[in-house]
């Protein structure tokens, strides 16, 4: 079963911004109640999407370089990107469906 890798601002530009598929991140932390939400749905998002999205999760607490460089100031929030760019924003909580739709849209391009 994969899970959702943690990324931090160390790691961020090998693992998000270097990644040969899309990346869809989400930005959290521990005392954010519908972050606690939307992680089982990052959970299963992971599994859906094995091999074709890679499904990250940065603690916008443990993190300020990344979270400040993207402007992250409510969360939860989902972004995805491709390429090294950011293509999608998703702020707040949203069922799976949504959210795998959104991926579904990136991967056809």
């Amino acid at each position: 079963m994969m899970a959702a890798l943690t990324v931090t601002d160390a790691t961020w530009a090998e693992e998000v911004l270097g990644a040969d598929v899309p990346v869809l991140v989400d930005f959290w932390a521990p005392w954010c109640a519908p972050c606690r939400q939307v992680a089982p749905i990052v959970e299963e998002l992971a599994v859906q999407f094995a091999g074709r999205v890679k499904v990250a999760k940065l603690n916008t607490d443990d993190n300020p370089a990344t979270t400040g460089a993207y402007g992250i100031v409510s969360i939860p929030t989902i972004n995805i990107y491709a390429g090294g760019e950011l293509v999608r924003s998703i702020v707040g909580g949203r069922p799976r469906q949504v959210l795998a739709k959104e991926l579904e849209d990136v991967l056809a391009g």
